[in-house]
């Protein structure tokens, strides 16, 4: 939660956060601009075998209809769950056209809202029957494509906002007793059949789905991390990354981020080369690296950095996301990256990262003392969208 709200407030100062502040309807609150905001950056939590960001939709989800800190925590589990569960199971022929973010997270904001529609006067079966109706009625909707890779605009986010707001209203009418599909996913007609080739069996591991989500410590893309995290380590190394960088990763990095001539930040956030020459010329990537004036000045940096697939990179991914770096005869590989469970970022590490986010969002550090106790130390909801409310206002 708190490296969610340490994204939100890192974005209130943005254009999006702008026009969504000044247009929505006056009946909209904090949280729901927060909708808009959670991934904007690109520093948004992740899970790597599903490829898709549960936080931005499960925090929003829990927090407006919060009543009891213990059931918005048992929620925000439970949509990290679902989400992830029915994200694992797509191929890679769903992810090369549907934002998986926006497939899955209808059925993840669905589990996030469940708890509050519990009520002691139902029977398990009831209960049963309508929380299936409202997964059969969010699958029948589900989608999000990726051609908003390829244009400018804020569909991104928009993907985000739509699956918490369809999950809200499917589980409205399905606690009245609107019945959807219940082979939405594996039907003859169903997700599966749509948009995957071969789909993955659903496997449920001994632990909860949310220890296995990776934390972002730079704000670019995942598939960017691996290379950033090996030319962080060459660097360190030889001392400087002088004359010809070469990653070497795998294809979904490729497909996402070969850029070699960003034009605006969100292209600088999905540009290998921008990535690398960042930290070429300065070291560890800042978030104002990626603004104007920093892809301006690193053109020439950038052109010296070159990239392609690797098959036993490609063979690991997405179980591993990794990469492998090399200038002046020397190389670095990585099979996990930085913020992995493999090589997780520490606590204090989440929190210094939320307090640079808040920082760049142009708030006091009060406020990001306040983020820090009320999410690790709080225990009422409505503290924390009072917190978003004096953010967001």
């Amino acid at each position: 939660m708190l490296d969610w709200l340490g994204c939100v407030a890192g974005a209130r100062k943005s254009e999006v956060a702008r026009r969504v502040i000044e247009k929505v309807d006056v009946e909209y609150d904090s949280v729901d601009i927060a909708k808009w905001l959670g991934n904007l950056f690109e520093m948004d939590d992740v899970h790597r075998t599903s490829i898709l960001h549960p936080g931005p939709v499960v925090w929003p989800s829990v927090l407006s209809c919060a009543g009891d800190f213990d059931d918005l925590l048992e929620s925000a589990i439970k949509g990290y769950e679902a989400m992830i569960a029915v994200g694992s199971t797509f191929d890679s022929e769903h992810y090369g056209s549907y934002h998986n973010t926006a497939t899955a997270g209808v059925f993840g904001s669905v589990a996030a809202h469940w708890v509050y529609g519990e009520s002691e006067t139902k029977t398990t079966s009831q209960d049963v029957i309508e929380q299936t109706s409202a997964f059969g009625l969010v699958g029948s909707v589900s989608g999000g494509l990726w051609q908003m890779r390829h244009e400018q605009g804020d569909t991104k986010q928009w993907h985000i906002v739509h699956a918490i707001q369809t999950a809200q209203s499917a589980c409205c009418y399905a606690w009245d007793g609107i019945i959807g599909p219940r082979f939405i996913l594996e039907g003859p007609q169903g997700l599966y059949a749509a948009t995957c080739e071969n789909p993955k069996p659903m496997t449920f591991p001994d632990q909860w789905r949310i220890h296995e989500v990776s934390f972002k410590p730079w704000g670019a893309c995942r598939h960017s991390h691996p290379a950033i995290d090996a030319a962080l380590e060459l660097k360190t190394k030889l001392g400087s990354l002088d004359g010809d960088i070469h990653i070497e990763t795998y294809a979904d990095a490729i497909s996402f981020c070969d850029r070699p001539d960003p034009q605006t930040v969100i292209d600088a956030k999905f540009s290998l080369q921008h990535a690398i020459a960042i930290v070429a010329e300065y070291g560890v990537p800042q978030l104002k690296d990626f603004e104007p004036d920093a892809i301006a000045a690193l053109a020439e940096k950038r052109g010296r950095v070159t990239v392609s697939e690797t098959n036993d990179i490609t063979a690991r991914y997405p179980e591993h996301y990794g990469a492998r770096v090399t200038c002046g005869g020397e190389s670095v590989e990585l099979v996990d990256t930085l913020g992995d469970p493999e090589r997780p970022l520490s606590k204090e590490g989440i929190i210094d990262k939320a307090r640079a986010l808040i920082a760049w969002g142009g708030l006091p550090p009060k406020e990001a003392d306040r983020a820090v106790d009320l999410a690790l130390n709080g225990d009422d909801p409505q503290a924390i969208n009072q917190m978003l409310e004096d953010w967001l206002s």
